[in-house]
């Protein structure tokens, strides 16, 4: 950032992060690929679906956490692939145990087909979970009214979906968020998660107000994931850019770049 506009960090329970793209460790051709892309993205934070990968101190082979620099970036587990509450506790505690960390992105999934979230199980979650001692990311809707109870719930974020998990289609509809912004920005970090297909739409998150993104498929199933990590991470930091320094108004007619008062022959 220059003079004109010195950012702040992104800040998420009391953790200060200087890189707003948090990426994801699924669908990667390898691990060795996978931390070539987290380097490229320069991410602070890479979330894990706990069920989905080995964590016993028994395992033979290497998994997504001996890739992790656990010293430069947070461990994010998350309960991915939880369809209720009780599901969603389980893991979130297994996950606590395993790696030591009382992180956890929430996800509660309230149907298999769109993997749209069960808002009124996460808002619960994030209640018992943050009476546990956990610092909870919960994975929501664009609906503004859900957000308001995850944030009463005691959140340490909210986490709208641009659009559903993996399927790239960016902003269908952005009012959602701009209306969860107005009312929560500033309150506690709003992540984009979900959707993001493009670096274009993770700019425009950002300009539309959004802390961070967090990105997966996208990244990971791109036919260059390094290149495309790095292309996300300036996406994101060029968003961050236009939405400190504010766009113009729209207008419905044109407005001359040159003045027409004062030219040469008027």
């Amino acid at each position: 950032m220059d003079a004109t506009h010195d950012d702040k960090p992104l800040v998420i329970a009391g953790r200060e992060f200087t890189s707003r793209l948090l990426m994801g460790s699924g669908k990667f051709a390898s691990n060795e690929l996978m931390a070539r892309a987290w380097e490229a993205g320069g991410t602070e934070c890479v979330t894990v679906a706990i069920r989905r990968i080995d964590i016993s101190a028994e395992r033979k082979e290497k998994n997504f956490i001996d890739y992790l620099d656990r010293s430069r970036i947070q461990l994010l587990p998350n309960t991915a692939g939880c369809f209720d509450l009780e599901s969603t506790l389980r893991v979130a505690r297994l996950a606590r145990a395993a790696t030591g960390t009382n992180w956890i992105k929430v996800e509660v999934l309230g149907d298999e087909r769109t993997l749209l979230p069960d808002v009124a199980a996460t808002v619960e979650a994030v209640k018992i979970l943050k009476e546990e001692g956990f610092v909870v990311l919960p994975y929501t809707s664009q609906d503004p009214v859900a957000a308001r109870r995850l944030y009463e719930a005691g959140a340490d974020t909210v986490m709208p979906l641009a659009s559903p998990i993996g399927s790239g289609q960016g902003f269908p509809d952005f009012s959602g968020l701009q209306f969860i912004i107005e009312e929560l920005g500033g309150k506690l970090p709003i992540i984009v998660d979900a959707g993001i297909g493009a670096p274009s739409d993770a700019s425009l998150a950002m300009e539309l107000g959004a802390d961070a993104c967090l990105i997966n498929t996208a990244i990971a199933l791109s036919p260059d994931p390094v290149l495309m990590a790095r292309a996300m991470a300036e996406g994101i930091a060029a968003g961050r850019k236009a939405h400190l320094a504010g766009r113009i108004p729209r207008k419905r007619y044109a407005s001359a770049s040159s003045p027409i008062e004062g030219r040469v022959g008027t």
